[in-house]
């Protein structure tokens, strides 16, 4: 009876079925075969809304969508355009650097895709970079920011492995610390590659101008105290990371919708709940997901998968290794979200076995998932590009090589240097 029930819920995920379902449904299964009373699936549920820390998702989440729903995409462009457009590959540093800082903000990298590539892409191809360079570019940069504060991801990662014994330490300020080198690693890389490319075929430069630089200096002024916020705020000791969360938020909806006028204030209401839905999502997954995850470990089940794996592989090196490949395996079938919820508590455990600090895990696992974005067949950089710029999945692919290459030194280097990871904690 319950393999049989097993192999339906299986069915049902292989079908699409909504994944808070079939974890909510795994969970019950399993507590149902330990004769557990089921009413534990309610306590469960209770403890997303007992989580202090989940209350920078939502506020974050609303914030990143005012940021993507007015012009703050086109001012980061041409700042940092004025400071970085007189060096060879200038341009596409530019995108990368921009790309990573809108895409922390908003949380999303379809919305960096859809928001920055109408403004990257015409500009790139207008400097000379082929269509193949410049689709890649595009579509690459757009998950580069998931490491860099305030990233929902890093979020999620720290409050799913606070739920498991091994992660009890792990905070979000730590996680926000331990991914600014790690992220800052990734762009400094492409930034070479971009570099090195356009030395091999130069375009056009465009030379540093002092009026240009301040103009777009005074056009971006409101933008730039967003960093401070999060990282000043927080670090300097002035804000909680929730009370960072509602400070950015007030800040970014005063500036768009009284300073900029971008927004108007009945279109609020409309992004409320837009935001809202998504983060709905998210909180749903997530609590079902803690029950699942307290069955795992009443199960032992992640310590019977350690001492599987310790049986074949002694190496910590060795299993690193093999946790880059199933990671990029699997973020070539699961979003970031899907996999963060199914796999962090059957991998925690085992990582912190082979003595892997929980928070470098947490990067190793997100900078493996920002290639998995531009991996067939689930990658949405993909999916939204295609949509985007009317290529095709297996055309965009191709043009995303060269850049994940550079991706997979970065994230070697991430897995075999835990210290910049841990740099800062």
């Amino acid at each position: 009876m319950t393999l049989m029930l097993a192999c339906l819920l299986v069915l049902l995920a292989l079908l699409g079925a909504p994944l808070f379902s079939v974890l909510a449904g795994a969970a019950m299964l399993g507590f149902w075969q330990t004769e557990t009373p089921l009413a534990v699936m309610g306590v469960e549920i209770y403890r997303v809304v007992d989580t202090p820390i989940l209350l920078a998702l939502p506020l974050f989440t609303y914030a990143g969508y005012i940021l993507g729903e007015g012009h703050t995409s086109q001012r980061l462009v041409r700042l940092t355009r004025s400071v970085l457009g007189w060096l060879p590959g200038g341009l596409a540093i530019v995108a990368f650097t921009t790309c990573a800082f809108f895409t922390a903000f908003t949380g999303a990298s379809g919305a960096t895709i859809v928001a920055l590539g109408a403004l990257l892409y015409p500009a790139l191809r207008q400097a000379g970079y082929t269509e193949k360079y410049s689709l890649g570019l595009v579509t690459t940069s757009g998950s580069l920011g998931l490491l860099l504060p305030p990233s929902l991801p890093l979020i999620l990662y720290a409050v799913i492995a606070q739920q498991l014994p091994q992660g009890s330490g792990v905070t979000i300020d730590a996680v926000f610390k331990a991914g600014l080198l790690p992220a800052l690693l990734m762009i400094v890389l492409l930034s070479l590659f971009g570099y090195w490319t356009s030395r091999k075929n130069p375009v056009p430069l465009q030379e540093f101008c002092w009026k240009e630089f301040r103009a777009a200096m005074a056009e971006a002024k409101w933008e730039l105290p967003l960093p401070f916020f999060v990282l000043g705020g927080i670090y300097g000791g002035f804000f909680a990371v929730s009370e960072a969360a509602a400070v950015t938020a007030l800040y970014v909806t005063v500036v768009s919708v009284l300073v900029y006028r971008e927004i108007r204030p009945a279109r609020l209401l409309g992004l409320m709940r837009d935001a809202m839905v998504m983060v709905g999502g998210i909180l749903m997954i997530l609590a079902v997901a803690m029950a699942f995850t307290n069955w795992l470990v009443d199960a032992e089940i992640p310590t019977r998968l350690f001492e599987f794996v310790r049986a074949h592989i002694d190496s910590k090196w060795t299993f690193l290794l093999l946790l880059n490949v199933f990671l990029l395996v699997l973020g070539c079938f699961l979003d970031i979200f899907s996999a963060l919820v199914i796999m962090v508590p059957l991998l925690l455990p085992m990582a912190h076995g082979y003595g892997v600090h929980p928070v470098h895990l947490g990067i190793i696992f997100l900078a493996n998932m920002e290639i998995g974005y531009c991996t067939p067949p689930v990658g949405m950089n993909l999916i939204i590009a295609g949509y985007r710029f009317k290529k095709s999945m297996v055309e965009l692919a191709a043009a995303t090589l060269p850049f994940l290459a550079v991706l997979l030194v970065a994230v070697l280097i991430i897995t075999y240097v835990p210290a910049l990871s841990l740099a800062f904690l």
